[in-house]
């Protein structure tokens, strides 16, 4: 996510999931080929595994940036074709390339050949008035035949003209049945499905394999759904940020069943150091508090401990350890 999940954001997600996969922010091949790549790369070691999200619509220029992103140590490279934005819109990648499927593929084999590393793809499920599952399935089988390694799919079309990327979230209804008939039809291609995912529940059902008779309406078909795979993940945004202790409760519930989801105090006591380490090289507490904010989601205190965030951690003379006083508030999240 643009502007928000920087090596700040990941290095909070990653205290809570040792095993996920966490994706940078989208970074514009042609800045990355062109200006400061080691800045905008630059990740801490305890983040991996982590994947660069690249946008673009240049083969040899996604290339080239692959092969930087491969170089410094990126375990997957992802091409955006799903954002709505319009500052994406008017540099003709994000979602309209959707609608140049044969674009897409070019890029894919592209940057396939010039790394070792997984190529990935994000998309929706469709643009504007083609949202159906013929247009979909085209475009999948276009980017699947240039070699694509796998595919994480937002479930909704993408309105490009009238709505905002926010609405873009929210407005366009969510068809995951698209996503599980996909992987019916296409068992031996790794399918993620993002979108609307907020719990574990909701979570381990979309991963669940789908008997006979049970499930959701096959689009296109009468009756049921059918038979099928469990899709091979999931990919998460808002619903982590806001909440990060979910990655935490997947991290328990598909990994490691004695793995203790760490309390607000102790995810504190690991960032501060790491606060106190970033502000050696000019880095302000609130460029990494700001992350912070979903800590007490759900807990008695986490009102004020927003409060304290906006109003005391963001101020530009505050310390790591200024988050330490903040316990209180968390302590009294953990005893209620």
């Amino acid at each position: 996510m643009m502007d928000w999940t920087d090596r700040h954001c990941r290095t909070l997600h990653r205290l809570f999931s040792p095993h996920a996969l966490l994706y940078t922010e989208m970074i514009v091949a042609a800045a990355l080929v062109r200006g400061d790549a080691a800045k905008l790369l630059a990740h801490d070691p305890r983040e991996h595994p982590l994947a660069l999200q690249l946008g673009g619509c240049d083969p040899a220029e996604l290339a080239a940036a692959a092969r930087i992103g491969a170089a410094a140590g990126y375990a997957e490279i992802n091409l955006n074709v799903g954002c709505p934005s319009d500052r994406v819109k008017s540099g003709a990648f994000g979602a309209c390339l959707m609608l140049k499927p044969e674009r897409v593929a070019e890029c894919v084999r592209a940057m396939r050949a010039a790394v070792a590393v997984p190529v990935t793809v994000k998309c929706r499920i469709g643009i504007d008035a083609r949202d159906d599952y013929e247009f979909f399935a085209d475009f999948v089988g276009t980017v699947v035949e240039a070699g694509v390694d796998a595919l994480i799919v937002h479930a909704r079309v993408a309105l490009l003209a009238g709505l905002s990327p926010k609405q873009n979230r929210e407005i366009p209804p969510l068809k995951p049945d698209y996503v599980h008939r996909l992987k019916r039809e296409r068992p031996s291609l790794p399918v993620v499905l993002n979108g609307g995912l907020a719990d574990v529940p909701a979570i381990l059902a979309a991963l669940a394999p789908r008997a006979e008779g049970t499930g959701p309406a096959d689009p296109g078909r009468a009756g049921p759904g059918r038979a099928g795979p469990g899709l091979d993940g999931v990919m998460l945004g808002r619903a982590a940020y806001h909440r990060p202790e979910l990655l935490g409760e997947l991290e328990r519930a598909l990994v490691d069943p004695s793995w203790c989801v760490p309390q607000p105090w102790q995810i504190i006591e690991q960032m501060v150091p790491y606060a106190r380490a970033q502000s050696r090289h000019g880095v302000r507490l609130h460029s990494i508090s700001r992350h912070m904010h979903g800590l007490m989601a759900g807990r008695e205190g986490a009102r004020a401990w927003r409060r304290f965030l906006s109003e005391v951690a963001a101020r530009p003379e505050a310390a790591p350890e200024t988050l330490f006083s903040a316990l209180p508030i968390l302590n009294q999240g953990l005893a209620a």
